[in-house]
């Protein structure tokens, strides 16, 4: 007899209305938890965080709003505004909901986007490339890891001593995985989809160490480096890798717009808005803000391509061999900390970019202490690896063998159900997100409820948040195609037992 749980047949009327409804849908049990969501409402939260089964309907919605629609959900009635979640850096667009009571304690929730065509039309935009671009991502991720595997095995067969010329054609191989790999970064950063490790980081010390490299790496003759820090300092929330990426990349921005030398000016302070903001390309919300600002002296930019600076593949340097996708990562890093963007230039007038970070409070957080070694000790029974890319999965599994694991392979969520069923017990989940049928979180949280204290590892191109959209994400860790099989082994050996 199957264990994992099986939901009731849905309503035939109410999934007619959830597949013809034009706008995002759910049907909800008793207890308002989610039961199947229509395309529609999948579309709109992206794909980094899936309606699953499971979910409770407040999580569908804004994080602000999430206390009153449960309240809404339990006692209310009638027509509510809400803001509908949406995926990291993204609008949270406004919606009207309405909860329909079905026979049997279901209820059906409609939702009715409320955003203005002009807003909608731009917001479908960001979400349509958004979404192209990690799909893209993730597809390549797959790909780039298979090659960097391959390259990995093929040197190891090689022996102790491979033939140099063996050895520097391999090194070529793996040079250019890694340059592929960046490629994906960027469009993952455009998508806000990229893994980031956000830790609270005193802002004047992040931009005094970014200054000293711009010193050392040597100015452009005649460009003068000036730095004006507000103090006392505050403290941002942010990956430090990424703002010293986003800060680099507007200075060298700044310094090709000032061929003839100039004055780059990085310069920190704080502002109360107690109005909205409209700028370029963000519209900041009020609140208070930690500023950093990057400004130049130089040519300044043109009022018909201001717009545009922020489009991926748009560029005004193809001849010297722009890309385009520099701004559009710098905005994507931004928004997915949760930041805002302006920009102000004028022609001969120079360029100046703020960028505007929620402000808070705290100590500076250093970064996470590696494991201790006795958490490195292996599974106590057979690693599950669920993987739906064939040479994928044979790389992760030899990989896993040659470490020493056991080691059960399935294809799909569904194979390794069949196979707990069958009676293995696993010591270890090594599961993919991103598969056909059910996904990996969704598989994770099935098997918890026969294994509740089984180690989860998801592996995936996208960025976290679809680990963390989970009910219940206790335990379950995360890492980041594409990765090496050194990588993936050590990864298995940090498993984490969830909490009682």
């Amino acid at each position: 007899m199957r264990w994992w749980p099986f939901r009731p047949r849905i309503n035939p009327v109410a999934l007619a209305v959830l597949q013809g409804w034009p706008g995002p849908a759910a049907l909800l049990d008793a207890r308002s938890v989610l039961r199947h969501a229509n395309p529609a409402l999948r579309a709109a939260l992206g794909p980094t965080r899936p309606p699953q089964p499971g979910l409770p309907a407040p999580r569908l919605f804004a994080a602000v709003d999430r206390d009153a629609v449960a309240g809404w959900l339990d006692h209310g009635q009638g027509v509510r505004e809400f803001r509908l979640a949406a995926p990291e850096g993204m609008p949270e667009p406004p919606v009207a909901a309405r909860r329909i009571p079905l026979p049997g304690s279901e209820a059906l929730l409609l939702l009715q986007p409320l955003v203005p065509v002009q807003d909608s039309a731009e917001a479908d935009r960001l979400q349509t490339l958004g979404a192209l671009a990690g799909g893209i991502a993730h597809d390549f991720n797959n790909l780039l890891t298979v090659v960097l595997g391959a390259g990995e095995d093929a040197l190891r067969l090689a022996g102790p001593s491979p033939d140099p010329a063996l050895a520097a054609e391999l090194a070529q191989v793996r040079q250019a995985a890694e340059r592929g790999a960046g490629l994906v970064r960027q469009l993952l950063a455009y998508a806000r989809q990229q893994v980031l490790e956000p830790r609270l980081v005193p802002l004047n010390e992040a931009v005094q160490g970014i200054a000293a490299l711009l010193q050392s790496g040597g100015q452009r003759q005649g460009v003068v480096l000036e730095v004006t820090l507000d103090e006392p300092g505050r403290l941002v929330r942010i990956d430090p890798s990424q703002l010293d990426r986003v800060v680099m990349n507007l200075a060298i921005n700044a310094r090709q717009a000032m061929p003839q030398g100039g004055r780059l000016r990085l310069s920190t302070t704080r502002e109360v808005l107690l109005a909205p903001l409209c700028g370029t390309p963000d519209t900041v919300p009020a609140g208070r803000w930690t500023v950093l600002e990057v400004a130049d002296t130089g040519q300044g930019i043109a009022p018909e391509a201001l717009p545009r600076i922020f489009e991926p593949f748009f560029t005004t340097r193809i001849d010297q061999g722009g890309t385009g996708l520099g701004l559009a990562t710098v905005h994507g890093i931004v928004r997915q900390s949760g930041g805002f963007m302006v920009v102000d230039s004028a022609p001969g007038q120079g360029t100046r970019f703020r960028i505007l970070l929620p402000r808070v409070e705290g100590e500076a957080e250093a970064p996470a202490a590696p494991p201790a070694a006795a958490a490195l000790a292996p599974p106590a029974g057979p690693v599950l690896l669920v993987e739906d890319e064939a040479p994928l999965r044979r790389l992760a599994e030899r990989a896993l063998r040659r470490a020493g694991h056991d080691v059960a392979v399935a294809e799909d969520a569904e194979t390794a159900l069949e196979l707990i069923e069958a009676g293995l017990v696993p010591g270890q989940l090594v599961s993919d997100v991103a598969m056909p049928g059910m996904d990996g979180v969704a598989l994770a949280q099935a098997l918890r409820l026969r294994f509740p204290a089984l180690p989860v590892l998801l592996v995936s191109g996208y960025a976290q948040s679809a680990v963390e959209a989970a009910p219940d994400a206790a335990g379950i860790r995360f890492l980041a195609k594409p990765y090496s099989p050194a990588g993936l082994v050590e990864a298995v050996g940090k498993a984490v037992v969830p909490a009682c």
